[in-house]
């Protein structure tokens, strides 16, 4: 790559839109070109943001060879088809979350990106930002001794958008906001789970609207995570020890993380650094990982992406949420807790909704 790398994007919708506008923002890197499945959006989109080329296909998209990176922004039940596209195209991508409708499909279009040997990653923001490492940094210190167990919670209210009433668009609270609770868990206590337990309520077309999720880990740590898209929440995470305990807020795009010592005493404050929207550095990896030749970022290696994606399978699973391509192979090999205590990598065996029309891009 030469000059400024050339990121385009495929959907126009309000995520699209947030992405155009950070990379404006940005040094290295320049919004070179947007796709719709209409040139009308494509145009409109193109002419709002000052984006150089405007395509009303996606195919007219993936063929424009002087880009260097797709950002796929189209909802969760086109991501598979969306990057499949781009990466038999020669093109490196990085996919909105949730990555995939199920971990079938994930593993189908990172085995494709290893054998194109480009770049595949996913765009679950959290796992790129400085704050994440800052947490990491203070948990380290010992500052609240050893982690025994974190809460986590993420809601608003958008349970009337199609993209989380309908399960042809790959619906429900657990693919679009319970991901990044589980995200956070999963950044904190590691994968090692034994167990997970998980009760949902749902809407008239059966997809869920509200989650609630506890995990068990090997070393007897808990989580209990809640997603819900009928309300807002505080969208605070808490990690408590035998020392005191931290509490990160909005694990969406942590703003502060403050330590409590025991006698509930706040000791220290972490502020969140500036930034453009917090998109810049899942960029800034990508570049990173393009410029060094890598398939994946080390922020969200493919395997963690397969993990996440196998625990939203197993929770759909348990609650009987299924989507169309459910019914073809892969929620199959999804086992059961009495069949295998989940079976992720390391781990030991042991109300009628109101829906409103979205434009056919993710609106997130």
């Amino acid at each position: 790559m030469f000059g400024r790398v050339k990121v385009a994007i495929m959907g126009t919708g309000k995520i699209a839109g947030v992405m155009a506008d950070t990379l404006k923002g940005m040094k290295g890197v320049t919004c070179y070109a947007v796709g719709s499945r209409t040139m009308e959006n494509a145009e409109k989109f193109a002419k709002f943001y000052g984006i150089k080329k405007a395509y009303g296909s996606y195919q007219e998209l993936v063929d424009d060879s002087k880009i260097d990176l797709i950002y796929v922004a189209t909802p969760h039940s086109e991501h598979f088809e969306n990057v499949k596209l781009a990466l038999n195209a020669g093109r490196n991508v990085i996919c909105e979350k949730a990555f995939m409708l199920n971990e079938f499909q994930a593993k189908e279009v990172f085995d494709l990106a290893k054998e194109k040997n480009l770049l595949l990653t996913e765009a679950i923001w959290t796992r790129y930002m400085p704050m994440r490492t800052k947490l990491l940094e203070v948990l380290g210190s010992g500052v609240i001794g050893e982690p025994t167990m974190l809460t986590a919670n993420l809601g608003y209210n958008i349970s009337y958008k199609e993209r989380i009433a309908k399960p042809e668009l790959g619906g429900g609270a657990l693919l679009d906001l319970g991901v990044y609770v589980l995200n956070f868990a999963s950044m904190v206590f590691g994968n090692d789970i034994s167990d997970i337990a998980s009760i949902c309520t749902f809407n008239n077309l059966g997809m869920d609207m509200q989650d609630s999720i506890t995990l068990r880990y090997v070393n007897g740590k808990m989580a209990v995570l809640n997603a819900t898209a009928l309300a807002n929440s505080d969208r605070s995470g808490i990690i408590y020890g035998p020392n005191g305990y931290v509490v990160v807020e909005n694990i969406n795009n942590p703003e502060s993380i403050t330590v409590y010592d025991n006698a509930y005493k706040k000791v220290a404050t972490y502020k969140r650094p500036k930034q453009i929207s917090g998109y810049e550095y899942e960029i800034e990896a990508c570049v990173k990982a393009i410029s060094e030749g890598w398939t994946e970022c080390p922020q969200m290696p493919h395997s963690e992406s397969l993990k996440i994606m196998n625990m939203m399978d197993f929770i759909r699973k348990s609650n009987n949420i299924r989507f169309a391509v459910d019914d073809e192979k892969d929620m199959t090999q999804t086992p059961s807790i009495e069949e295998a205590k989940m079976q992720l990598p390391e781990a030991p065996v042991e109300e009628n909704t109101q829906i409103q029309t979205d434009t056919d891009e993710a609106t997130e």
